[in-house]
């Protein structure tokens, strides 16, 4: 799908660390700003026990599973928008990804400096969002001198423009994102164009010390960000980067030890990449066969030709139809045949909107 989440933060809060746990990609991890001068990408495998199960049935040659993509930007600094530290730059790399993973410190370490010189995350995120909406604004109040005269002259279409960069303009100016605003999709059409870094979807990784693990609700910085999170309708992780890098090291059975050691269920990197994930509005369809069984991102809303051609445009092209079972109803039947024989498998035509879950094979001509 090509689309990409971008972990930013102040610098020293954990950025880099994470992204070596997620990616495995050894992305320099230094004690002082800026060590991250060029964005890191990296493409990081979607967690998904379905494809175990899946796997277990089919029993396929190969098993592929969908990938996501992670970009690692370096720290943001107060004045970034106006150029500070390497503030243009690093704004630039935001406006290239299309959802906001933003890393908070909610932990204490001396031998860490923090670059304000103490702990405070709700300091930390008014820092890095303010910035975000001062570039936008800049941005907006740009478009504004080029569209209002024509908006003067009656242009019915600036005119129509205008009116979204006057509203845009207010919200930035009351210290919000453009996130919160609603548009019609003839007013998003416009917004697009701008490129917008505070209309992207923002989710907030709240970074914690390994103690603080087993019950991250007992920190208070931890309920401080959730506190904000709520007025931001954005979601929380919990992560200790530093455990997670460990955890990116060892192989599936030592890390459900470790995981078992440290009192938790689940790796914060496999909830931050499922939330990453749904945050972009992804899901996950499955084809299966003798050779191999995959999973496929799609967007989710898109009907079975527009699937058919992520696969290949041919499929898009020559669709036919497509046979179709959920997961949940192949497992229940325990095989193809017998979901068949169930009256399970059902034959889809143009207008089907894929479910996250489904297992397609597609007919097509070409």
């Amino acid at each position: 799908m090509g689309l990409t989440a971008g972990i930013v933060g102040l610098p020293n809060v954990g950025k880099s660390t994470l992204f070596n746990a997620i990616t495995k990609a050894g992305a320099e991890s230094a004690n002082y700003p800026f060590c991250t001068i060029e964005p890191n990408v990296g493409i990081v495998e979607v967690p998904d026990e379905r494809l175990k199960k899946l796997t277990e049935l089919v029993k396929p040659k190969r098993t592929v599973p969908t990938v996501f993509e992670f970009t690692d930007i370096a720290g943001i600094v107060k004045g970034a928008s106006k150029g500070e530290g390497l503030g243009n730059k690093f704004l630039s790399h935001i406006r290239q990804v299309d959802a906001i993973c933003q890393v908070v410190r909610c932990f204490s370490d001396e031998n860490i400096t923090h670059v304000a010189g103490k702990v405070d995350p709700l300091s930390d995120i008014a820092t890095i969002n303010l910035e975000l909406i001062l570039a936008d604004l800049e941005t907006v109040e740009k478009r504004m001198d080029r569209v209002g005269k024509m908006a003067k002259q009656k242009d019915k279409e600036s005119m129509f423009e205008h009116d979204i960069l006057v509203r845009l303009k207010e919200t930035f100016e009351a210290g919000k994102a453009a996130r919160t605003l609603s548009f019609t999709e003839e007013e998003m059409k416009v917004v697009k164009h701008l490129h917008l870094l505070t209309i992207k979807p923002m989710l907030y990784v709240a970074n914690v010390g390994e103690e603080d693990l087993a019950n991250p609700d007992a920190n208070p910085y931890v309920q401080q960000v959730r506190e904000f999170a709520k007025s931001d309708n954005a979601e929380v992780i919990v992560v200790c980067a530093k455990v997670e890098e460990e955890i990116a090291q060892l192989d599936e059975e030592e890390k459900q030890m470790f995981l078992q050691e440290l009192g938790i269920k689940q790796s914060g990197l496999d909830q931050l990449i499922r939330a990453a994930y749904s945050l972009l509005g992804l899901a996950t369809y499955f084809t299966a066969g003798e050779q191999e069984v995959r999973a496929w991102t799609f967007r989710k809303g898109m009907k079975a030709p527009q699937c058919a051609g992520i696969i290949h445009s041919d499929f898009e092209r020559g669709f036919i139809r497509a046979e179709t079972v959920s997961f949940d109803d192949l497992l229940a039947c325990g095989s193809m045949a017998a979901a068949r024989e169930a009256g399970k498998v059902r034959l889809e035509g143009k207008e089907y909107e894929v479910q996250d879950g489904d297992i397609m094979h597609f007919r097509f001509n070409v």
